[in-house]
């Protein structure tokens, strides 16, 4: 189990991603993805408040109500770490105080429960004083709705000014940060960020751990993947891309394991990060996700893999 920053949440090293409830999987696949992790010894779900009002015929919320309805009938609500956000659903959309105090008795409506363990700000609102975020947050914090906050999607300078907003105005902090990071995405989180998260003793927990799919091994050259994501994942396939492939490609090999706990694996042994999001349609996704909890590359290994995915 990992620690989140500063807080007593204790979560299983792998996040099962809920942005493919109510998408690329419905009710009856998510149920039994939800509960084959839960078997598997994961606690630690992110879903939104916007998870997934991309799909057609969808307005948002349908994944945290998919959960809901799941927790409702697994009835274990305390072994468990919810994570959801605010900010940006279309309805909902930004950090004003009226907004939060809105979007999350909406996300507790959907999720059928009291309290959410880690609520997101989405994504950076400027157009609001940070105080007046941090406020909103606060009274949830102390009146038991949520348990502790984060930041998603926030540069290094507005981290900073939040932190240090929390800590002039009493007000309760971020104690994790969710960027976009992982074996091809670097370069945004990695230096200054990632500093700030180690000094400030924060955790992070990345998102699009396996770049939208690339880092699973199934997208090659010539090979077609009948997938949403298929665009995004292909656009890796590059010098670099294939570069990374062909170690993931010996290290799941030596292992005996799949490429995509590999990468994860990559991701968990690096200092700041707590615990890799990423999301399963199926049984055999998830399957191949699950071995990243257990599988430790020695430190030959991770440089390999740095090395390889440098620019």
């Amino acid at each position: 189990m990992a620690r989140i920053g500063t807080s007593d949440l204790d979560v299983f090293p792998l996040c099962l991603g809920g942005n493919v409830f109510g998408w690329t999987a419905d009710e009856q696949q998510s149920f039994a993805v939800l509960d084959a992790y839960a078997a598997a010894g994961g606690n630690f779900i992110d879903t939104a408040d916007v998870y997934p009002a991309w799909a057609e015929g969808n307005s948002g919320g349908e994944s945290e109500t998919i959960i809901g309805r799941w927790l409702a009938r697994r009835g274990r609500r305390d072994d468990l770490v919810i994570a959801t956000k605010v900010g940006q659903l279309s309805t909902a959309k930004g950090l004003s105080a009226a907004n939060i105090k809105v979007a999350a008795e909406d996300s507790l409506r959907r999720l059928g429960t009291d309290h959410i363990d880690l609520y997101y700000a989405h994504i950076d609102d400027t157009e609001v004083p940070l105080a007046e975020t941090l406020g909103a947050f606060d009274e949830l914090v102390k009146a038991g709705k949520v348990r502790y906050l984060a930041a998603s999607n926030y540069g290094t300078d507005r981290l900073a000014e939040a932190l240090e907003t929390s800590k002039r105005e009493n007000l309760a902090s971020y104690v994790a940060l969710q960027p976009h990071y992982n074996l091809v995405e670097r370069e945004g989180y990695e230096g200054k960020l990632a500093a700030l998260v180690a000094i400030e003793g924060l955790s992070a927990v990345p998102y699009w751990g396996l770049a939208k799919g690339f880092l699973t091994g199934k997208y090659r050259p010539g090979v077609e993947v009948d997938s949403p994501r298929a665009a995004g994942a292909s656009a890796y396939l590059d010098e670099r891309g294939l570069r990374v492939l062909a170690v993931l490609d010996e290290l799941a090999a030596a292992h005996h394991t799949s490429v995509a706990a590999v990468a994860l694996a990559w991701l968990t042994a690096q200092p700041t990060v707590a615990a890799p999001i990423a999301s399963a349609r199926n049984l055999d996704q998830l399957a191949d996700l699950l071995a990243a909890a257990t599988l430790e590359l020695a430190e030959d290994e991770v440089q390999r893999l740095t090395e390889a995915s440098a620019r």
